[in-house]
């Protein structure tokens, strides 16, 4: 049974930017609708809020603000998922490690981030530090947990069949542990890659450091609502970019292995 062109993961990619593409336009529309009936002390007009972000890059402020709010949330990221997935991934092989590490890693994931960047100031003093540090206790507990929970639900007769004939450790890796991993990671890297800057500005807002929260903080003392949403819009941007440059490829070879795997029976039948 072939498979049709929509349902193929390029057409699938396709369809979803197309979706994506008009929530967006919706979003935009709800914003400009905001305006109208709020006025521009509660929403800035889209217009409004274009210019003050050309004004951010013709002044130069815009990118080295974004360079340092990226290496803030990107760092975090890629540091504390790491601890997350390593540690997720001992724990869910070895039982007496995921059980002594999980109600640390909850606790840790339900504290408040206000409260990491209080005493990530208190340790690491103001400055890149901070921001950096709470990104990385923000995002670890969220990988950990998704790597703890792919681990565990690898099926067990597959695993049993690897064992009776002694498969490799590197195919039983690839074969049987990756797979179901992929499941429960791909969501949790983009939760934790979205906390990171969501962590990071807030970090750098209240720090007083540099990166977009500085310009935030800036905007606020003068109460300019504009370049207070601009600041927002780019980094949200750039979140939307590193979303499709990160995790887009993992999500497509997701897809892709998913629809072989519904396509299987089919071709058998």
């Amino acid at each position: 049974m072939s498979v049709s062109a929509s349902a193929s993961p390029f057409g699938g990619r396709v369809a979803r930017w197309g979706w994506g593409t008009l929530g967006v336009l919706g979003l935009l529309a709800a914003w400009q609708w905001g305006f109208y009936a709020l006025g521009p002390f509660v929403l800035p007009s889209l217009q409004d809020t274009a210019r003050a972000l050309w004004r951010l890059f013709a002044e130069g402020l815009a990118l080295p603000a974004l360079a340092a709010t990226a290496s803030h949330a990107l760092g975090g990221f890629v540091v504390g998922g790491a601890a997350g997935l390593v540690l997720g991934f001992a724990g869910g092989l070895v039982m007496p490690v995921g059980a002594m590490a999980a109600p640390v890693l909850i606790m840790i994931l339900g504290t408040p981030p206000i409260a990491w960047v209080v005493l990530a100031l208190l340790w690491f003093g103001p400055g890149g530090g901070a921001p950096a540090f709470t990104v990385a206790v923000t995002a670890a507990p969220i990988v950990f947990l998704a790597a703890l929970q792919g681990v565990r639900s690898r099926d067990p007769r597959l695993q049993e069949m690897a064992r009776v004939y002694r498969a490799p450790v590197w195919q039983q890796a690839t074969d049987l542990i990756l797979p179901a991993l992929a499941d429960h990671l791909v969501p949790a890297f983009a939760t934790a890659l979205a906390f990171s800057f969501k962590v990071a500005v807030m970090a750098e807002v209240l720090s007083g450091s540099d990166g977009v929260g500085g310009g935030i903080a800036n905007a606020r003392a003068y109460l300019d609502l504009a370049e207070t949403m601009a600041w927002i819009v780019l980094v949200v941007a750039f979140l939307l970019l590193a979303d499709a440059v990160l995790l887009a490829p993992l999500r497509g070879w997701l897809a892709a292995r998913t629809s072989a795997a519904a396509a299987v029976p089919m071709a058998g039948g």
